[in-house]
């Protein structure tokens, strides 16, 4: 029994078009961050994964604030890692921070895009933004996955810690 399920093995759809509309505009703030793009592949995955491990969570809150939630979050992920990166370098790197990028909530649609969710889709994603999607879940399924157990067990090690506790008052 789960109070909240757990993550799903595969991405859900709405995560793979997310990671399709913003792969692009990711790329280049994480190669603006780390001062080029020979460097961006290094911050940008994980920071997908970070939404990816948070996507429930994002996602009702986005339906809440009526705001985009998820695309705040990637872009705090994506300056905190790539702060990160920046401390485990060996040597100092210089990046110049020009400007704050914005990602504001999409317009609200036509009636007639609304409608256009229900029927089938003809346009095909791309291999690359679901390729970057399932990996970023994947990653975050496996961390979740050991987050879980990591759990359970510190559970079950109070659990004997308090059964021990008890056997020690009964016999004094």
């Amino acid at each position: 029994m789960h109070l909240a399920p757990p993550m799903a093995e595969e991405p859900p759809t709405d995560f793979v078009n997310f990671v399709a509309v913003h792969l692009r505009d990711v790329q280049t703030e994480a190669a603006r961050l780390v001062g080029g793009p020979q460097h961006a592949d290094e911050i940008y995955p994980m920071a997908l994964s970070d939404v990816a491990g948070h996507w429930r969570r994002l996602k009702w809150l986005s339906r809440l604030k009526h705001r985009d939630a998820t695309g705040e979050f990637l872009l705090r992920r994506l300056a905190a890692r790539a702060k990160q990166w920046r401390e485990e370098q060996i040597f100092d790197v210089e990046v110049e921070m020009l400007r704050q990028p914005v990602y504001t909530a999409p317009l609200p649609a036509s009636y007639a895009l609304r409608k256009a969710s229900l029927l089938p889709t003809t346009q095909r994603v791309q291999s690359r933004p679901l390729a970057e999607a399932s990996i970023a879940w994947s990653h975050a399924f496996r961390r979740a996955y050991w987050r879980r157990i990591g759990r359970t067990a510190a559970i079950i090690t109070l659990i004997f810690l308090v059964i021990a506790q008890a056997f020690s008052a009964i016999a004094e």
